[in-house]
């Protein structure tokens, strides 16, 4: 199962690219806003993949963000949304706005990204719903995320207002402790207790 590409920038069209690695290339198919984010052909690229696997077809799909791969594999567990219409979906709105209008059954929203239909609308609205972390931080979401980071964050987040701190202020001791430096949960809580009690 391949999870994650770098290599060098082959080719690339809209709605999919070729990247050399190593002297193989791999032909991965990426959403518009991954696109967009690409230089020339020639340059470094890294891509987290989602390996699609069928009887009769082996396709990679590549995203710029943990977001973007996050969203495409909830898509693509919704009945009746494959690996095309998922993509289509990533590619008719941003990352951040798909999460707001799940989040807020903007309906309306749903239905302007083409391909998109009232009926899958609604289960796109109801399916994702259930399905997106509570502490999916948007803001920092970007390539060089790190799932363990967003875990960490959420929890320390959690145990600060679990604590009584508010949520502006927890946020900011929050990303203060993390920015500071690598560490255990143990030992991030512990500085973000440090930044609260200045």
């Amino acid at each position: 199962m391949i999870a994650r590409l770098c290599g060098r920038l082959v080719e690339k069209q809209p709605n999919r690219v070729i990247v050399d690695v190593q002297g193989v290339g791999y032909d991965v198919q990426v959403p518009l806003s991954t696109f967009y984010g690409l230089g020339e052909p020639g340059g470094d690229v890294v891509f987290r993949v989602h390996t699609h696997v069928r009887e009769d077809t082996l396709a990679l799909f590549g995203f710029a963000t943990l977001l973007e791969l996050k969203l495409f594999e909830q898509l693509i567990g919704i009945t009746g949304i494959g690996p095309r219409l998922a993509l289509a979906v990533l590619s008719g709105i941003e990352s951040a706005d798909l999460v707001r209008a799940v989040r807020q059954g903007d309906v309306v929203r749903l239905t302007g990204i083409p391909g998109v239909g009232k009926k899958t609308a609604e289960r796109i609205g109801l399916e994702l719903k259930d399905r997106l972390p509570a502490t999916l931080d948007l803001e920092r979401d970007g390539p060089d995320i790190d799932v363990g980071e967003t875990d960490m964050r959420g929890d320390l987040l959690s145990a600060l207002l679990n604590l009584g701190y508010h949520r502006p202020l927890a946020e900011r001791a929050v990303d203060a402790a993390l920015a500071a430096g690598d560490g255990a949960f143990e030992q991030t809580l512990r500085r973000a207790l440090k930044e609260l009690a200045r």
